[in-house]
């Protein structure tokens, strides 16, 4: 039986893992997603955080786009609910790196940027 959950992907070299840790938790911190992008990209397991910050970081950015479209109904709310959304993403985020699993987000895991 596979040590893997049906959303989790291949591993890391455990090496790999413990090296880059920390950059795989940068990527869930905002705007400090470019620290793995530009600085681990010969890390399996940073890289893959780091896309899956990317789309964190996205979330963030449209939810403050969101806010400011004055005629858009419920923007509060529609803003709001995406922001929270981004942080709930980040902890889960930053909870399977440390933990040195690769697995992808619930719902916009699966969305590619890069």
């Amino acid at each position: 039986m596979s040590s893997f959950h049906s959303d989790e992907i291949e591993c890391a070299d455990p090496q790999d893992i413990a090296s880059n840790k920390f950059m795989a938790i940068c990527s869930y911190l905002g705007i400090l997603v470019l620290i793995p992008l530009l600085l681990a990209k010969q890390s399996t397991f940073a890289t893959f955080h780091a896309r899956q910050g990317v789309n964190v970081f996205l979330l963030y950015v449209l939810s403050s786009i969101v806010s400011y479209i004055p005629f858009l109904p419920f923007d509060g709310m529609i803003s709001g609910i995406a922001y929270v959304a981004a942080i709930v993403f980040s902890i889960i985020g930053i909870l399977n790196a440390a933990k040195g699993r690769m697995k992808r987000l619930p719902i916009i895991g699966d969305i590619r940027f890069l």
